[in-house]
């Protein structure tokens, strides 16, 4: 009867929704020349639909498809983080790789930076979801629309924290409203294309909010009440498939919360009738400037995953499977990378990450197969002793942000986990020692089990699967000179200095406010960079001047220059250090994160006292303090609240005999410039009428431009631009990007014009003459790339 009443309430939904759109019955079908009254027709519409349709349910074991449990495994690429020519492939080897799903999340200021959507080029979300159809993979749409991700902001756009009376995450309605609108648009946008599994789409899960429960603690009971609210807001939506939350242990019926970490093994969701699910299980970490690239070993990822199986999960997703680029300004803060390589399966340049790829893709094969037995087997376990007080210690989530996590429970380190069904048994061994191996008796006969790590035995019987040992050869990336054709050996630089005058000695910007402002409020994150511009007045006698004085500045900018009079007096940066987190290898079991800095840290609010020694003139004295962003914070409680730029107080410090003089500048007026003269006038573009020198080049030069030109190499290869020796900036491709766009757009359309077997028209009627079959083909590819 199930399958019937999802039919039934699939045909009710159905016929609201045809109602609702006004749609009317056809009064005639053509093909049979003959009329069909309203009921015929609904109910036609209704079989052919449900014929499509994927029904996707759940129950305490798993997630079912069809009735039917599945094993899955899933593995998070972010569409932003590569470009719309990689997708195909890199879903491709996902799938090759044994992967039933691809995971992704929405971010919502990418798609909506300036209260404008873009979903054009790599932000092509709905591109991205029917590629993964056209391979034959389930989707996972993270929807939000907070992300995290060490994504800039946590997803989030700056212009919605600078709505007034603006609290992110709460029960604030501004906030709920504009939530509802960007989750709403997503969502009926997907569903116009028919991509939830209820439409026969891809889509399985969706998510609404996201790690919620680990900042939940400071909004009180506003927050339990926005959690409800979010829950609410999600079912109302009526995607046809379950809504997840991950790590909200108190998520609403019908919400399934799921867990993310390293390890998940020991996760207990919080209703009987919810799978045991793990949507990041992550595979290495992200990377800060100046920090080595973490790594997690790739039997140290199995063993996590067979350890979860073990104990019940059915549901796992790594977090990232391709962790790819933060192209532009998207990256997180401070200070991560533009790469977000993460040390997946597949790195960031789409290349095996061997041995992880192939390791994890031998354990996919061997769960898979075992599928029957562990979604429907009755579990039992025998323990072999060795019991241990297991204490995990933290679980690093951003770099401005620790959780603590103590967690103590009595675990047997050696068990084995025996699903049995009617057909067969499957089982596990798992050693959770790190140190010693172990041997033991299991029906007669002897084992050895590799300390930690997990022996998969599908038969009970014969091993075909050990997390610890490796059998895939190690692949190294090897970066191989430009080989274009006549292309120079060497790249031929030339450079000119950012252009200072407005600043440096007119102090004159794009608005004037008696007032110090945050960063984030002016610039609305168009750029990094925000000048602050003041001007003081010295009588010839004032006490000041031929005195000993200083200029201090309280700020928060994770870069700051400052000048006076056009002179450039010194910099700033805000320094940190993050020892253990940036050790080669990341650690076992027991994770301990230290964080440790030469800056204050309060609530995870950066802040430091910029001072030099200067000299005043008599007259007019332009003070210029520009101020640099690294990343907008993306993690916390309340993180949009934290501080970006100069905060203050700014002020000129003096002695006069044995009195202190401070003059506080922060009431002054202060005049403000969004980003810098080069961005604003295109010097990256190849028409751009800037002088450029290419003589004498400087090195370690401030707010200085660099350029140089050179051909893409042969190949298909991935092309790999080392920055390295660069300081910040910003890395233009402009010129070419839409051009090569277009080659390739052209090449796909001729391919199909060809597969099509069309023919240029001989005639065109409007002008009344003949084409060639070229200007056919450059007529065709340049109408459709614009109506693209």
């Amino acid at each position: 009867m199930k399958e019937k009443n999802e039919k039934i309430r699939f045909a009710e939904e159905l016929v609201w929704e045809l109602m609702e759109e006004e749609k009317k019955p056809p009064r005639k079908v053509e093909k049979k020349k003959r009329r069909w009254d309203e009921e015929t027709w609904v109910e036609t519409v209704v079989e052919r639909r449900c014929v499509y349709a994927t029904i996707v349910s759940h129950d305490g074991r798993a997630i079912t498809i069809d009735g039917h449990r599945r094993v899955l495994l899933s593995g998070s690429i972010h569409y932003p983080r590569s470009t719309p020519e990689m997708w195909p492939d890199l879903i491709r080897k996902s799938k090759e790789g044994g992967l039933d799903a691809i995971e992704t999340y929405v971010f919502w200021n990418a798609h909506e930076p300036t209260r404008q959507y873009d979903f054009s080029g790599k932000l092509d979300l709905i591109r991205f979801l029917k590629t993964i159809q056209d391979e034959g993979l389930y989707g996972v749409l993270r929807i939000g629309p907070y992300a995290c991700a060490e994504w800039n902001y946590g997803g989030f756009p700056v212009w919605l924290h600078n709505m007034p009376g603006m609290v992110f995450r709460t029960t604030n309605k501004a906030f709920m409203d504009e939530m509802q609108n960007f989750t709403t648009m997503i969502v009926d946008m997907v569903k116009k294309e028919n991509l939830f599994a209820s439409q026969g789409g891809p889509i399985i899960l969706a998510q609404i909010e996201n790690e919620y429960g680990n900042v939940m603690g400071p909004y009180g009971e506003s927050g339990k009440a926005y959690i409800k609210w979010c829950a609410n807001m999600a079912q109302s939506l009526d995607v046809g498939v379950p809504w997840i939350m991950c790590q909200q242990n108190d998520a609403p019926q019908p919400m399934l919360n799921t867990c993310n970490g390293f390890y998940c093994d020991n996760f207990v969701p919080n209703n009987p009738n919810t799978p045991k699910m793990w949507t990041e299980n992550w595979t290495g970490w992200f990377k800060q400037w100046g920090g080595k690239n973490p790594h997690r070993t790739a039997e140290d990822v199995a063993f996590s995953v067979a350890r979860f199986f073990q104990r019940g999960g059915t549901f796992n997703n790594y977090y990232m499977y391709h962790g790819g680029t933060n192209f532009d300004r998207t990256a997180g803060g401070p200070y991560i990378t533009t790469s977000y390589d993460y040390d997946a399966p597949l790195d960031e340049y789409g290349n095996l990450n061997q041995p992880k790829y192939g390791h994890l893709k031998q354990l996919h094969d061997v769960l898979h197969s075992m599928e029957r037995t562990l979604t429907s087997g009755n579990i039992s376990t025998i323990d072999f002793g060795n019991s241990a007080s297991v204490i995990f210690l933290l679980f690093f989530i951003s770099i401005v942000h620790v959780i603590l996590e103590l967690i103590i429970y009595h675990e047997n380190i050696i068990q084995a986990t025996i699903y049995k069904t009617a057909e067969g048994s499957s089982c596990f061994f798992g050693n959770g020692n790190e140190n010693s191996d172990a041997t033991i008796t299991f029906q007669g006969k002897t084992y050895v089990v590799p300390a930690w790590s997990v022996t998969i035995l599908p038969d009970c019987k014969t091993e075909a699967y050990n997390t610890a040992k490796i059998t895939t050869q190690t692949s190294m990336m090897v970066k191989k000179p430009n080989e274009a054709e006549d292309s120079p050996s060497t790249l031929k630089w030339s450079w000119r200095p950012e252009n200072l005058d407005n600043f440096l000695l007119k102090g004159k910007g794009e608005s004037t406010q008696s007032q110090l402002f945050d960063q984030k409020t002016v610039t609305n994150d168009q750029s990094d960079y925000l000048w602050y511009m003041t001007t003081i007045k010295f009588k010839k006698r004032d006490p000041f001047l031929g005195k000993s004085m200083s200029l201090r500045v309280n700020s928060t900018a994770h870069v700051l220059h400052a000048f006076v009079n056009g002179k450039y007096i010194g910099k700033q940066l805000l320094l940190f250090l993050l020892p253990n987190l940036n050790n080669t290898n990341l650690p076992k079991k027991s994770l301990i994160y230290i964080f440790l800095g030469n800056q204050h840290a309060e609530n995870g609010n950066f802040h430091y006292v910029f001072e030099k020694e200067v000299k005043f003139k008599s007259g007019r004295n332009v003070i210029a303090l520009l101020s640099i962003n690294v990343g907008l914070p993306n993690y916390g409680a309340f993180f949009e609240s934290k501080p970006a730029g100069i905060t203050g107080p700014v002020s000129i410090n003096g002695i006069n005999g044995d009195e202190t003089i401070v003059k506080d500048l922060s009431a002054h007026k202060w005049s403000y410039k969004t980003g810098l003269n080069g961005f604003e006038n295109q010097l990256f573009r190849t028409e751009s009428m800037s002088k450029w020198s290419d003589q004498n080049v400087p090195f370690n030069r401030t707010m200085t431009w660099y350029k140089a030109t050179f051909k893409a190499p042969l190949g298909n290869d991935p092309v790999v631009v080392d920055l390295l020796g660069l300081g910040k900036g910003c890395k233009a491709d402009r010129v070419m990007k839409e051009k090569n766009e277009k080659i390739r757009f052209a090449e796909e359309l001729v391919r199909e014009l060809m597969e099509e077997e069309k023919t240029p028209p001989r005639k065109v009627e409007k002008k009344k003459r003949r084409w060639d079959e070229e200007t056919w083909v450059e007529t065709v590819v340049e109408r459709r790339w614009w109506q693209r």
